[in-house]
């Protein structure tokens, strides 16, 4: 289904706009406190599929407020969440013996953290969980095979990522949010650089290799081979070599783009 069509069938215009409403959410994320905040930080974000289910759900291409941009958050906790909870069900998927097993429990459990600090947050405005496909419509296996949960955990971080990095403009008026997301995005930007490493690749993006997945998956990385950086070329830095420049610097994904991308993964 079209993703923004069904995006644009729930958009409240009054809901988004509502002083009132923000005002509450606001409030209710500065009575979470630090301490909250913090316990929802520890590791987790990411994703290549994500968009909301309800009015305010003004999220995937359609976030322009501080409300939105934390509802397009939410779907991405929902999705990580049920999406690493159930391949953490699944008997005889992650390996039994090693550390991976105990690195994805631990990522399911702190993408449950985010998601309950974020519909604490939310409050009234908070959306109901989408119906999530995994396997995009038959294209993909990730709870029969191994490798490609991995490819897909790999593609769903990379471009949570770079989405929640998309949203900080809709958040900067409203500091207490911006550090509420920074918080939650700095612990994503761990799950991929955990994850890649699992699978062999860089802990970072390289250009906009999209390191063996699919050829679905490569919006996940373009623009990310981009060598300006506030009108500064880092392929000129003296004593790197080739590719370093935009290799240090990782790229947004605005709402729109991540909707193409996450629109393969929702009923």
């Amino acid at each position: 289904m079209n993703i923004l069509k069904f995006l644009e069938s729930f958009a409240n215009e009054d809901v988004l706009n509502a002083k009132g409403s923000r005002r509450d959410s606001f409030g209710q994320f500065k009575k979470i406190g630090s301490d909250m905040a913090l316990a929802a930080v520890p590791f987790g974000l990411a994703s290549m599929a994500l968009a909301p289910q309800k009015g305010a759900a003004a999220t995937m291409g359609l976030a322009e407020t501080p409300i939105s941009a934390l509802q397009l958050a939410l779907t991405l906790e929902y999705l990580e969440e049920e999406f690493y909870q159930t391949a953490v069900d699944t008997i005889g998927l992650i390996p039994l013996v090693g550390r991976e097993r105990l690195v994805f429990e631990k990522i399911a459990q702190h993408e449950s953290a985010h998601v309950d600090f974020l519909i604490a947050g939310l409050g009234a405005d908070s959306i109901a969980k989408p119906t999530f496909d995994f396997t995009a419509g038959g294209l993909f296996n990730p709870f029969g095979n191994y490798q490609q949960f991995l490819a897909l955990a790999q593609a769903f971080e990379d471009t949570g990522v770079r989405a929640y990095k998309g949203q900080a403009a809709n958040l900067m008026s409203t500091p207490a949010l911006l550090t509420a997301a920074l918080q939650i995005h700095s612990v994503e930007a761990r799950h991929a650089s955990e994850v890649r490493r699992i699978r062999l690749q860089k802990g970072w993006i390289v250009g906009n290799d999209r390191g063996g997945l699919p050829e679905q998956a490569q919006a996940v990385y373009n623009g990310e081979d981009n060598t300006i950086q506030a009108g500064f070329n880092t392929s000129t830095v003296n004593g790197i070599p080739a590719g370093a420049g935009s290799e240090s610097f990782d790229e947004p994904l605005t709402g729109a783009e991540a909707t193409a991308i996450a629109s393969l993964f929702i009923v």
